[in-house]
């Protein structure tokens, strides 16, 4: 039996009920079958069995004291996966489905997300079961104090340097930040995603969305295609959708969908820039449901669903889809229904958001499929950019942002289709960025000797 299908019974064995973590990390070794038997001398060392586990895996109480009075007690959890290359870095995320399962498979995916972003960053994932939703601002803030006085003694500037992530934007970064601050006495980048007034850069919140779809965007030149005139199907309505379609919009493309966990909204008629600024005063301020943008336009509202049970169901023609919601939000069915209603790119937005099956239909007919540890780095990238604009105590100018992130992606784009290429499956995108991200820190570990 080879080395990779050793360690993936081994993660099976070891953590049986950890499905989304399992998930992840056969998506990736399944991949790397050529690398075992090119690399001899990473057998040896014994990483890929190191590869899979964490540093460290911290799990914690949080209790804090809501509205009325009430204690109320919740789990958090920080794991540090690996920092072959530079600190663990990765977003928390506030959310009820949050688990030490989904934290894992987040973290996992994040060391070779980081690694393919040319930047000196190590892969960790942190949050906690705390819903958000609901919340006033100060059960938000006590939460968010109590959280932080567990975390911020395992977190660092050189250590490990969390960001958000679903359920956390800009009013639980700057909680989280500002009791930072307060109990270590200092003004460091210890986390990212900041605002601008104390240390944030500037297309932070922007970097996901924009992103995913300039990599769509390079593998759509691959096939001398572009974004004009193409419609877009994107899921999700929080920080990474609301980008995304304001980018693909500058590009001439036309978005279509939009949806959160109560329902999904198809507007024929485009998302515009109007729209678009709607959603994310709706989401980002209001925090209302996205059935109220049906209400305001006019437009159909599908309760209780998500975007591509509704383009499968209702046979809406898409020519490229940005999932940026959740993990396994498509699934086969919904996959073949993009097939089969004319869809020719789909690029993540979010992590892992195409279950196993949906990947294999993708492939299975040459659609142009970049995985999220690829096509959604732009975040995670210009969070490290943000880490240097705090090492330095300056910060870029917009546009030197956005090009820095734009030059990242291309490479991004270039490192996937080189790695598949040389290792026989050109155009194969998830090959290609399991690849190049797992040679990166293989051999910095190879370095290091056993520790």
């Amino acid at each position: 039996m080879s080395v990779v299908k050793e360690v993936m019974d081994r993660v099976r064995r070891m953590d049986p009920d950890q499905h989304e973590f399992q998930q992840a990390v056969i998506e990736v070794l399944e991949t790397l079958e050529p690398v075992a038997q090119r690399h001899p001398e990473f057998v040896k060392a014994g990483i890929f069995e190191r590869v899979v586990e964490p540093e460290r895996a911290i799990q914690f109480r949080v209790p804090w004291v809501d509205d009325k009075g009430n204690v109320q007690v919740n789990r958090g959890f920080r794991v540090q996966f690996n920092n072959a290359i530079g600190p663990f870095k990765g977003g928390i995320r506030f959310h009820p489905s949050v688990n030490l399962n989904i934290i894992k498979f987040l973290g996992f995916e994040q060391i070779f997300k980081n690694a393919l972003t040319t930047l000196p960053m190590g892969g960790g994932k942190g949050g906690s079961d705390f819903d958000p939703k609901g919340k006033s601002d100060g059960e938000t803030m006590r939460f968010c104090q109590a959280f932080m006085r567990e975390l911020f003694r395992h977190i660092g500037p050189e250590t490990d340097v969390p960001a958000g992530d679903i359920g956390v934007g800009g009013r639980e970064i700057g909680y989280l930040f500002g009791y930072y601050k307060k109990i270590r006495n200092e003004h460091t980048g210890v986390l990212t995603g900041k605002g601008l007034d104390y240390g944030g850069s500037l297309i932070r919140p922007e970097a996901t969305g924009y992103g995913t779809v300039y990599f769509a965007a390079e593998m759509l030149k691959t096939k001398n295609l572009d974004f004009k005139n193409k419609l877009v199907a994107v899921s999700g309505s929080g920080n990474v959708a609301q980008f995304a379609i304001e980018k693909v919009n500058q590009m001439g493309g036309k978005v279509i969908t939009v949806c959160d966990s109560n329902a999904t909204v198809v507007d024929e008629t485009g998302i515009d820039n109007d729209k678009c600024c709607f959603i994310q005063e709706l989401k980002n301020t209001h925090r209302g449901r996205i059935s109220e943008y049906a209400d305001k336009y006019k437009t159909v509202c599908y309760e209780g669903k998500n975007v591509w049970d509704v383009i499968r169901e209702q046979g809406i023609k898409v020519d490229i889809a940005l999932p940026c919601a959740t993990q396994n939000e498509v699934n086969g069915q919904n996959a073949q229904a993009l097939v089969d209603n004319g869809c020719i790119c789909v690029a993540e937005g979010a992590n892992m958001p195409s279950t196993p099956e949906a990947i294999r239909i993708y492939q299975q007919n040459k659609l142009l499929y970049g995985p999220g540890k690829a096509a959604n780095a732009g975040g995670v990238a210009t969070s490290g950019l943000e880490m240097s604009q705090n090492s330095l105590k300056l910060s870029w100018t917009r546009e030197e942002v956005d090009n820095r992130l734009l030059i990242i992606m291309k490479s991004i784009h270039k490192s996937c289709l080189d790695a598949a290429e040389a290792y026989g499956k050109p155009g194969d995108y998830v090959m290609g960025a399991n690849i190049a991200g797992f040679t990166k820190v293989a051999r910095a570990m190879l370095a290091f000797g056993v520790v």
